[in-house]
């Protein structure tokens, strides 16, 4: 699962990933009272695969202890940990466990063959196998209020499912829809199906269809916060029905990276071998580099894991990232979502 993107009426950045919406915070009025995050760190931490079972079809669970026997790092709803696998590929994963239970932290992964194979490593993986955790960080924060609205599609329940449950302990008001292709595919329904049955909606797209935006929507309290994770048409048959009476803030994670926005043709120098690579006007430098240099590092596509950032030895960069502060952004340039007005040099 790639990185978050939501909408929250006046919540500070603190270095999540946040886009706020003038005009609909100027509608709604409403704020939210923002959970503290655990603040994001560069610490590793060793941990061993203790357990593997399988969530659903193609879709495998992990515990991961830590080697040391010490308590992992506490946790909110939405976190997630960048995973360095043994391939050396860094990828990141939504923390799907209980955050009391810090003996160990819990995630799930879908097997996709035609992926960048980081979901086919951990496949993979033996019990026992030692792995490098990043964090945890988390750039889907949790609101505490007393009304929401859960979307979740497929894989995109790891995110939600701690939300769902720490809903659940408040006994806050709060409605799941969770979608998939069929219920074979959708992790987790058997602890989903330990929950109340009037707030749990299980709509497989093999039984119901594909639902409109405005159905989801339309099960949501009044001035519900709504949280949604899944596959890009989901999120944007969501985002169609915003503004909504009944929606108070609109907070959401995309499997994949957003669309190139006003982006323009340039063309990047690789000062290692003098190779040029042009960037098309809707194509993201990390592409396009990428087509040339297969293994430069990445992972969340989106700007703020900080994993993609190489040196600047020339030109003009347009940052459009999360992760770099202003000194930083004087020298580097974030792959995955900047882009350069006419050419730029890189340490490449």
């Amino acid at each position: 699962m790639t990185a978050p993107e939501r909408y929250h009426p006046r919540t500070p950045s603190m270095r999540v990933l946040a886009v706020i919406v003038a005009a609909y915070e100027k509608m709604s009025g409403v704020s939210g009272r923002l959970r503290p995050p655990v603040v994001p760190v560069d610490r590793r931490l060793r941990v061993r695969v203790g357990q593997l079972q399988p969530e659903g079809e193609d879709v495998v669970g992990l515990c991961l202890e830590p080697t040391n026997g010490l308590p992992l790092p506490a946790w909110h709803p939405g976190a997630h940990v960048d995973v360095e696998l043994p391939s050396g590929r860094l990828r990141q994963y939504s923390l799907c466990g209980e955050p009391a239970q810090r003996d160990h932290y819990r995630i799930a992964v879908r097997r996709l063959p035609d992926g960048g194979g980081g979901s086919v490593e951990v496949h993979a993986l033996p019990v026992g196998a030692e792995l490098t955790l990043r964090g945890p960080r988390n750039a889907f924060p949790f609101i505490a209020t007393d009304r929401y609205l859960f979307v979740a599609g497929g894989i995109g329940i790891t995110p939600i499912l701690p939300m769902v449950r720490d809903a659940v302990a408040r006994d806050a008001n709060w409605t799941l829809v969770y979608t998939g292709r069929t219920r074979a595919t959708m992790p987790f329904l058997q602890q989903l199906g330990e929950l109340d049955p009037d707030r749990v909606h299980i709509w497989p797209d093999d039984e119901y269809g594909i639902p409109a935006g405005r159905t989801i929507v339309g099960l949501a309290a009044p001035g519900a916060a709504l949280y949604a994770c899944g596959p890009p048409p989901m999120i944007d048959a969501i985002r169609g029905e915003i503004p909504s009476a009944r929606i108070a803030s609109l907070h959401y994670e995309r499997f994949s990276p957003p669309p190139v926005a006003a982006g323009r043709p340039f063309e990047i120098v690789l000062a290692r071998s003098g190779h040029v690579v042009p960037v098309g006007a809707d194509q993201t430098a990390l592409a396009a580099v990428r087509s040339v240099l297969p293994d430069v590092a990445y992972s969340c596509q989106q700007g703020f894991c900080g994993t993609c950032p190489v040196s600047v030895l020339g030109g003009d960069v347009d940052h459009r990232d999360r992760c770099l502060t202003d000194v930083q952004r004087t020298s580097r340039m974030a792959l995955c979502v900047s882009r350069a007005s006419g050419s730029v040099t890189l340490d490449l």
